[in-house]
């Protein structure tokens, strides 16, 4: 696993500065702590740090072609590279290493932009192609691994695996999008494109961007995107069942391919269970496996992960983590570079922290529950669309918004008692009702506690519109839209985010087999009865894995990596949590309505309501604001701007 960043001039080949470059680059050691490269030419700079993990003395980049026309800088493993690479032979390409990245230079020159149709893996790359006078930036089909880009005033593109490795550029603005602010309240990230800075952005999953010198810079364009099957088609489950082990054993197995020490997440769930058993029954040696555990057995799989572990006679290796771990709240906000709501990037920098003791490349369960409907919120959602699609939105919203009025609010009982919520739920909206299901701060609440000013900036600007724009493309079965909503938006924007920045602040490289995405593309086209029946998500995965993994593993409620922030409010995060809401971070930038954020607090720590998630937001915002001001800008440019303001303008439509 790697980083890289790059300078191109789009209007003329100016000199490049090496030293910023350099500066840049350096930004991302963590990415690459085995070796990096620099290469600067008019118009053109690259640079790259490498974390070694195939073909250990090769494949140093930026790497060129044989006649020095072609350079490639690269993040991630093309794992078909191999096939690749004897197709090439046979067209006449030659090669002077064992490595992907070589592989992934000769594609281009054989193929193109089409490249990236013949790559089966996770990438984030640029290619410099002299001849073209143009860079090509493309990311993986899933988004897997991150690309971010800007077009500066000087026709400057710049681009980096991760926003601080930009913010040395004296160039990249760093004034606050107010869109941008409302969709990680909203969401508790800032999905793609659109980055928390106005004028940086991401370049989305299954995307490609050709920048040629002396044109104007175009908007990416998608290359691939999944099918889900339309209709119910009834093919024999067991030879479905049979299938899917079979496709999921090669997805693992392809990922097995390394120079280095391989191992596991274990967690104890489903998912990271099933990568476990898959990988066992291929390796000869013990495999390596990871674990965490929790003192609240509220939120500890540990001894899940151990039945499975001792099943499978793996080298099994549990680390206590302290359930108090607050003190990564600052550290979290400059791994992640934007802000960041998801509590449970705590327990995962930790499991990945550990799994690097071990090992250098570690195989994940992530992905399951988008492909095969495993959130409970799935659940919901096919319940209540069922009446939403049977009762005109005129009827529906008057008739269970005013039975939602008189209906007690249980925030802290069973879901199924919970009948004001639902009933608020069936009134609106599908989108509205879906972002507020999986969202972290109701838009009620985000309407409240954001200043005058902020809400005039965002000119009407609502976080469901990142949902409207990709419901456009997505199906119409309603289990198949929220799964192919989330594949675009949390998957990519939080699951994948986290991994990618937990693992690689400690040089780990991850692997996600479950969204290899052949297998992806497969698990899309069966039909939703397969994937949700009789209130069971994942129902024909579990049916799958019963020969391999016990039935208390796979059909025990799923608890996944949650933290207790709401008692942290209330009790040593107390002090803390007031003084970020209502101290200078926040305020000074005025956004909020520091009324309402009191009154947030209040209802939170005196017990009122749950706020937890709300707070945590907050406080993960104003960390982030302290690291911008603390990131540095390239020495002999002119000062960084001080404190960053959200820019008065129309926000850009999303997606």
């Amino acid at each position: 696993m790697c980083g890289l960043v790059g300078l191109f001039d789009t209007r003329d080949t100016r000199p490049m500065d090496r030293g910023l470059v350099e500066a840049m680059n350096q930004r991302l050691y963590h990415r690459g702590p085995d070796g990096g490269g620099v290469h600067v030419e008019p118009g053109i700079g690259l640079g790259h740090r490498r974390l070694a993990i195939i073909d250990l003395d090769g494949g140093d980049q930026p790497l060129f072609s044989e006649d020095g026309k072609v350079a490639v800088v690269y993040n991630g493993e093309v794992y078909n590279f191999r096939e690749l690479a004897g197709e090439l032979r046979d067209r006449g390409y030659r090669f002077r290493t064992r490595c992907d990245t070589e592989v992934v230079l000769q594609a281009w020159r054989e193929w193109g932009p089409n490249c990236v149709h013949r790559f089966r893996g996770m990438f984030a790359l640029a290619i410099w192609d002299r001849d073209r006078q143009s860079v090509f930036l493309a990311r993986d089909r899933m988004g897997i691994k991150p690309l971010y880009y800007a077009l500066l005033d000087d026709g400057t593109l710049a681009f980096a695996s991760e926003l601080k490795a930009l913010l040395p550029h004296p160039g990249v603005s760093r004034d606050l999008d107010p869109a941008a602010v409302e969709e990680y309240f909203a969401f508790g990230y800032v999905p793609d494109p659109r980055t928390i800075l106005k004028g940086v952005r991401k370049l989305p999953p299954a995307h490609r961007l050709m920048v040629c010198r002396g044109q104007p810079v175009p908007e990416p364009e998608a290359y691939w995107d999944v099918a889900f099957a339309e209709g119910d088609s009834r093919p024999a489950e067991d030879s479905v069942a049979e299938e899917l082990t079979e496709k999921l054993s090669e997805a693992v197995g392809m990922r097995r391919v390394a120079d280095v020490p391989v191992g596991a997440f274990l967690s104890g769930g489903v998912d990271s269970s099933a990568v476990v058993a898959m990988l066992a029954r291929a390796d000869d040696e013990p495999v390596r496996t990871c674990s965490i555990s929790f003192g609240d057995p509220r939120y500890n799989e540990a001894a899940h992960a151990a039945r499975v572990a001792e099943r499978y006679g793996t080298d099994h290796t549990v680390s206590e983590v302290d359930p108090s771990d607050f003190d990564l709240v600052d550290r979290l906000a400059g791994i992640y570079d934007e802000p960041f709501a998801d509590s449970s990037a705590m327990p995962t920098y930790r499991v990945c922290e550990q799994a690097r003791k071990r090992v250098t490349v570690a195989l994940s369960g992530d992905g399951g529950d988008e492909s095969f409907g495993g959130y409970r919120r799935y659940r919901w959602h096919v319940h209540e669309e069922q009446v939403r699609r049977r009762v005109p939105q005129a009827l529906r919203g008057p008739l269970f918004g005013a039975l939602a009025r008189v209906y007690p609010k249980l925030n802290r009982a069973p879901r199924v008692l919970r009948a004001k919520a639902t009933l608020e739920s069936v009134a609106r909206d599908s989108l509205d009702a879906y972002l507020d299901n999986m969202g972290v701060v109701p838009e009620g609440i985000r309407r409240a506690m954001f200043s005058d000013r902020m809400r005039r900036d965002l000119q009407g600007y609502h976080a469901v519109e990142v949902l409207r724009g990709h419901a456009r493309r997505a199906p119409d079965h309603p289990l198949s839209q929220v799964q192919y909503l989330d594949m675009k938006t949390y998957l990519p924007g939080d699951i994948l985010t986290k991994v990618d920045r937990a693992s690689m602040a400690h040089s780990l490289e991850v692997r996600v087999p479950v969204l290899d995405h052949e297998f992806v593309e497969w698990a899309a086209a069966l039909p939703p009865r397969y994937k949700y029946r009789q209130g069971e998500g994942k129902y024909l995965f579990k049916k799958a894995l019963r020969p391999y993994l016990p039935d208390e593993v796979l059909y025990r409620p799923k608890m996944g990596f949650a933290v207790p922030v709401d008692r942290w409010f209330r009790g040593p995060l107390r002090d803390r949590v007031r003084e970020a809401l209502l101290g200078p971070d926040l305020q000074d930038t005025g956004l909020f309505d520091r009324a309402a954020l009191e009154r947030i607090l209040e209802e939170h720590q005196s017990g009122k309501w749950d706020h937890g998630a709300v707070l945590w937001s907050l406080l993960m915002f104003a960390a982030f604001l302290r690291q911008l001001d603390r990131e540095p800008v390239y020495p002999g440019a002119a000062p960084a701007a001080g404190r960053p303001r959200p820019a008065a303008s129309q926000p850009e439509s999303s997606p």
